[in-house]
């Protein structure tokens, strides 16, 4: 089931979520709804706060190529356990923040760890575009958009085309 997400600004989307203290099948559900939603946006990471759900829950897919069989990814309660000390500038953007876009400077590598759907817990090294998702959606479950991460000036002028969006959606 496709959900709705949530647009900035949005006071849900600056708050620190909660871990998920144990797996039901109800968060597993919501992980699959969450996998439906990011993949008919379309976009390659999605977090359980866009959705309205103050979980530490995170899916991602960063597999772009048509050729390659896709790689959905569910965590829970992710966190980064390490990150390399050379950067990476990637452009990036959002579901909660449609058509817009900036270069966002971020650690190259980063070991992550998480809870997959079977409660198994698990470990992984991520590099390119996957570090970049995955720090950019762990930043969501910590309050934390992309555009923090910009100059106040280019912040405050897609806040401002946000809040021109989000009134336009609201008379239509």
């Amino acid at each position: 089931m496709k959900l709705p997400i949530i647009l900035h600004p949005d006071p849900r989307l600056k708050k620190t979520c909660a871990p998920v203290p144990d797996l039901s099948d109800d968060l597993r559900t919501l992980a699959n709804n969450m996998l439906e939603t990011m993949y008919d946006a379309p976009g390659i990471g999605l977090a359980a706060p866009q959705v309205g759900v103050m979980s530490r829950l995170i899916v991602l897919d960063c597999v772009k190529d048509e050729n390659e069989p896709s790689r959905p990814l569910v965590m829970f309660n992710p966190e980064i356990l390490s990150f390399s000390d050379d950067s990476n500038v990637y452009e990036e953007g959002c579901l909660s923040i449609p058509d817009q876009f900036a270069d966002v400077t971020r650690p190259e590598t980063v070991k992550v760890g998480w809870l997959d759907e079977t409660g198994t817990p698990r470990e992984e090294e991520f590099d390119g575009l996957w570090s970049t998702c995955v720090q950019h959606e762990i930043d969501h479950l910590n309050g934390k958009l992309f555009i923090d991460h910009l100059k106040p000036l280019k912040r405050q002028m897609i806040t401002r085309k946000m809040v021109k969006l989000k009134r336009e959606r609201a008379r239509a």
